[in-house]
């Protein structure tokens, strides 16, 4: 009998009585999708809301009174839809929704105004050429003046607000501007129609503060869809785990409980709800939400799951590895947020030029006011192209030039399985011009098998895979698979770039590498015999042993390097391993510039030296040892499979277990620079023509507003070109729904 899904967890409490629950929903692809979810719905008792959010790929249901929202669950699956409950928002989440929903009900009022003001506006214009009269010219200026104050006043509120907050700490922003040059154009507006002018500027000011909008909506729209996406990956997770006691019954508890060393059941059809090790059983698991690889993976015991993975066939007993906010979905959202807060190098020289530009504003548009009546104009022309400099001149598209950019690309690398980890990462990434690759573990994957020497004592064998679970290196977890203990020996250390030592029964027990625990003359014998193998050694005390292990390229590893050198950039392949493996692998993969045996500091001198020759060197590596050569090269990427340092050194990292992310790092990087480039160069540009422009009185506040408010649509709509890259869509993405269905009725 089945535990009953409880998701309690989920419920966000509303005011009188009534509740909220979010789920993040899959295979929502167009309107007909929409309908038939919520259509589903309509008929459940005590439902008050069932909305499908579109761009965001959420439903939100609302109930008053008792009801059990596991019952959504199961009426959408019934009809084909997979929906998983999402986490409840945080405070920053709410208050970043109702910022979103102001934004657009003022774009709504600024833009209807807008519509109707140019309506008049045109007829005004078309009546000054021909016979319209004072009479009729001044009521179609009350007219606009009506429609135009009142929108202003709500529609400019997140600048006025912005502007007021500013002043109080005695600053400027670029919002003190804008604002400035909107109450300017309405009082003067106001002054003309009293005076029965011919020309009134309230269509300026409420053009201009709806192109604002339109551009500051859509730069807040990026910036949470990009958000959105890792949230949705986050919420893939299994909500419960039907934990294994010691006397084999099962406890449903929230997955948020469990710890390392717990035994959960993966039955089929469900996720898996922690990282962790395959115990018992076979199946094969759809690991897209981790790897991006669409196609099922066997799994057998000794195989690794990751929280998220879809069991399409037999049911597992996993032993958890990692919970409670340390599964690699968790640091996959926490390095986002936190390349998302971060700020490039870029990013910070467009700040500063918007900072300095917002004086340069006021003091060139006050500059032109007293040029004017210098030179014998009238006050109201003064003020009239002073307002236009002022508008024309705003640096809005200089500070969306860079950030745009980088909110896109962000998003359009986690797409493609990178995940940033540091805020210059895509500037640096898009400089490289050579790749220098760690061999073991990132061009190549451990075979599951591990060849053990015959005569080797069983018990000698258990110990050093024992002793391997204390490493993250490749070699040795595909040791450590061969351990019946779940845990590594206490005291146990991880020599980077040498191996592990402890002490077992008295005695000092070493596995790494042959040099490390001396056993360079047996480790010798054995390479001459396998020579494509890769060699863990083991000495405790007198007992020693050599352990072989089969390694593969990645499955993609030589197409990979081959549109890396199309993109012009060296490869370079340098390892620790020995000469033989390593020259295999670089034979078989084209590379003629490889290095055997380098430790940390090899690899460091070799980094050193690229840098001598003016190179930018792309280091990719995996392992503890690499981690000074991740964090000293120009640019780094590391595996989310890999160590916990190089995690950290790393300025990015890729999902999966192809090299394909690696290539897609360096496209989508070379795109996003040049196009911060094109924005910046465009932005400069704009205002070395405009300024004049304005400042010689050729330019109605009109214009101006028309002028600035383009030149902000433009770089934000050059910015949404860095979601492509140019390559190929990923093919095969309906695979594992129809295998999981294949699974449940069978």
């Amino acid at each position: 009998m089945s535990e009953p899904l409880d998701l309690s967890a989920f419920v966000q409490p509303l005011e009188e009585g009534a509740s909220r629950i979010e789920f993040a929903v899959e295979g929502v692809e167009d309107a007909a999708a929409i309908r038939a979810i919520e259509g589903a719905l309509d008929g459940l008792a005590g439902l008050t809301r069932a909305r499908v959010n579109f761009t965001e790929k959420r439903l939100t249901v609302e109930w008053a009174g008792a009801f059990v929202p596991a019952l959504v669950v199961e009426r959408l699956a019934a009809r084909g839809f997979r929906v998983h409950p999402f986490a409840p928002r945080t405070r920053e989440e709410d208050v970043e929704a109702a910022q979103a929903r102001w934004l657009l009900r003022c774009l709504a009022v600024a833009a209807f105004a807008a519509m109707n003001v140019m309506l008049l506006s045109v007829s005004v214009w078309a009546g000054n050429v021909s016979d319209i009269t004072p009479e009729t010219r001044d009521f179609f200026h009350w007219l606009s003046a009506l429609i135009v104050l009142p929108a202003c006043a709500f529609a400019g509120q997140p600048f006025f607000r912005s502007a007021i907050a500013a002043l109080g700490r005695r600053r400027l922003n670029m919002d003190v501007p804008i604002s400035l040059g909107v109450l300017l154009a309405l009082a003067m507006s106001v002054f003309e129609t009293a005076r029965h002018a011919e020309h009134a500027y309230f269509d300026s000011a409420v053009m201009l503060l709806t192109f604002l909008l339109a551009g500051r909506y859509l730069d807040q729209a990026m910036r949470r869809r990009t958000r959105s996406y890792a949230a949705n990956l986050s919420a893939l997770r299994a909500p419960t785990a039907a934990r294994v006691e010691p006397d084999g019954s099962l406890v449903p508890v929230p997955a948020a409980a469990l710890r390392p060393g717990d035994v959960v059941l993966v039955r089929p059809g469900e996720r898996a709800p922690v990282d962790g090790v395959v115990a018992e059983g076979s199946s094969e698991i759809d690991l897209s939400l981790v790897t991006g690889e669409t196609a099922p993976v066997p799994v057998a015991p000794g195989g690794e799951i990751y929280a998220g993975a879809l069991n399409y066939g037999g049911t597992l007993r996993v032993r958890a590895s990692s919970a409670g906010g340390d599964a690699l979905i968790d640091e996959i959202e926490r390095l986002l947020d936190g390349a998302m807060t971060q700020k490039s190098a870029y990013v910070r020289l467009a700040d500063r030029a918007a900072r300095l530009y917002a004086p340069l504003v006021h003091a060139t548009a006050a500059l032109t006011a007293l040029g004017w009546l210098a030179f014998g104009a009238s006050l109201h022309f003064a003020l009239i192209t002073a307002i236009a400099v002022l508008i024309i001149t705003c640096p809005c598209a200089l500070a969306l030039a860079v950030p745009a950019v980088q909110v896109v690309a962000a998003g359009a690398l986690l797409r493609a399985q990178v995940v940033l980890n540091a805020g210059d990462a895509i500037e640096r990434l898009a400089e490289a011009d050579v790749v220098v690759f760690d061999k073991t573990g990132t061009l190549t994957l451990p075979d599951l098998g591990v060849e053990v020497e015959a005569g080797t004592a069983p018990e000698l064998v258990a110990c050093a895979a024992r002793l391997a679970l204390a490493s993250r290196h490749p070699l040795a977890a595909a040791l450590a698979r061969l351990s019946p203990e779940g845990a590594p020996f206490a005291q146990a250390e991880e020599i980077a770039g040498a191996g592990v030592r402890a002490v077992v029964g008295g005695r000092e027990a070493l596995l790494g590498s042959p040099a490390f625990c001396g056993l360079e003359a047996l480790a010798l014998a054995a390479g001459r015999a396998h020579p494509l193998d890769s060699l863990i050694a083991f000495r405790r005390g007198e007992e020693a042993a050599i352990f072989r292990i089969r390694q593969k390229l990645r499955p993609d590893a030589a197409a990979a390097l081959a549109r890396l050198r199309a993109l012009g950039l060296d490869i370079v392949v340098a390892s620790g391993d020995r000469e033989a493996a390593v020259a295999a692998c670089a034979r078989e993969l084209g590379v003629e510039d490889w290095r055997a045996g380098l430790r940390p500091g090899g690899k460091l001198d070799l980094l050193a030296a690229l840098k001598a020759q003016g190179r930018k060197p792309l280091m990719v590596g995996d392992g503890m040892n690499d981690a000074p050569a991740l964090a000293a090269a120009h640019a780094s990427l590391s595996p989310v499979a890999a160590s916990g340092l190089a995690q950290a050194a790393a300025d990015a990292l890729f999902l999966g277990d192809r090299l394909e992310p690696v290539v897609a790092a360096v496209e989508i990087s070379r795109r996003a620079r040049r196009l911060m480039r094109q924005n910046l160069v465009f932005a400069v540009a704009y205002n070395m023509i405009a300024v004049p422009v304005a400042v010689a009185g050729l330019a109605t506040p009109l214009v101006a507003a028309a002028a600035m408010s383009g030149s902000s649509i433009v770089v934000t709509l050059n910015a949404l070109r860095a979601r492509t890259r140019g390559g190929e869509p990923r093919q095969g993405a309906a695979a594992p729904r129809a295998r999981l269905n294949e699974a449940m009725q069978s």
